[in-house]
């Protein structure tokens, strides 16, 4: 089977970057750039962070620099999940590999209209580059050929009551590309926060042996420490499961679901509304996950490391 064109566009930390590696490793994607977009920490962070993993297990593919803020509000970010270099935790050596001079946005048009509608975007940040891309040249969202991201929820957020990180770091952006007519898969925390890294799973793979496995190690044991503040004894590698979802779908249980994004400004502001139950009777918009099979969800990422260095 030919394996899916990918763009990833990430604000790396640290589930973003086993999404690289996942993404970079397995022979069902061919992933032919990588977008950088602030979220997790600021775009001088995210940026050499995508630079250094690619630099550390030899990952050649152009990295773009994107957007350094957000459509409309004010920047946020994460540096209490992701510390403040939205990376903390791997030791990486002296970074030597450069981004591409054009701009993430430019790119992603440009390679859309260039293309044959085969290729997927993979947004596991904020959708501000996705998002802008759309708004300058309307013409590439019959050239993507699906969307599938990471961000929103059914149910509960995690940064407010009501909102999920992603989606509420450019709640604006969101609604731009919920409305955009391209299909969409929506990995949300219903989904993400099941795929856990435990300790188990985080030795199972420093045991591959080699570099991947050990910066897997590395990564995951930082969300340890920062997820224990929250009471928990395992990470959620949330970004992985869209690049996961490309290579086997059969692995997830999803429904398609109209989505709306809250834009009020109130207490929902950045709410993924899911109508679960149809009560506004629009035509679903989103492929939304609900659930995934952990134990085929770990051997894949498994078996992606292992063929990195």
């Amino acid at each position: 089977m030919k394996p899916t064109r990918i763009i990833l566009d990430c604000d790396t930390g640290h589930d973003d970057a086993i999404a690289l590696m996942t993404a970079a490793g397995n022979p069902a994607i061919d992933l032919i750039g990588v977008t950088c977009v602030a979220g997790n920490a600021t775009l001088e962070h995210t940026l050499p962070n995508t630079l250094h993993v690619c630099q550390h297990l030899g990952i050649h593919v152009p990295v773009y620099a994107g957007c350094d803020r957000p459509m409309v509000r004010d920047r946020i970010t994460a540096s209490d999940i992701h510390g403040s270099s939205g990376l903390d935790g791997p030791v990486f050596e002296e970074l030597t590999w450069k981004m591409e001079p054009e701009h993430a946005v430019h790119y992603i048009i440009r390679t859309l209209m260039e293309s044959d509608g085969d290729i997927t975007l993979c947004p596991t940040g904020p959708l501000t580059n996705i998002a802008m891309a759309l708004r300058m040249e309307p013409k590439i969202a019959k050239k993507i050929s699906r969307i599938v991201l990471m961000g929103g929820a059914v149910g509960l957020g995690n940064t407010t009551p009501a909102a999920e990180f992603n989606i509420l770091a450019d709640p604006e952006a969101a609604h731009v590309v919920f409305t955009s007519g391209v299909p969409i898969t929506m990995m949300g925390l219903d989904l993400t926060n099941q795929a856990l890294a435990t300790p188990e799973i985080i030795s199972r793979m420093a045991a591959i042996g080699n570099k991947a496995g050990a910066l897997f190690h590395d990564i995951m044991s930082f969300t340890l420490k920062s997820q224990a503040l929250n009471g928990l004894s395992a990470g959620p590698v949330h970004d992985v499961t869209t690049v996961a979802w490309l290579i086997d779908p059969s692995i997830f249980q999803t429904r398609d679901l109209y989505v709306e994004i809250d834009l009020s400004h109130g207490p929902c502001y950045g709410r993924t509304v899911c109508d679960y139950n149809g009560r506004l009777h629009h035509p679903a918009n989103a492929t939304v996950g609900l659930g995934l099979d952990l134990d085929r969800f770990w051997d894949l990422v498994e078996h992606s490391l292992r063929n990195l260095a």
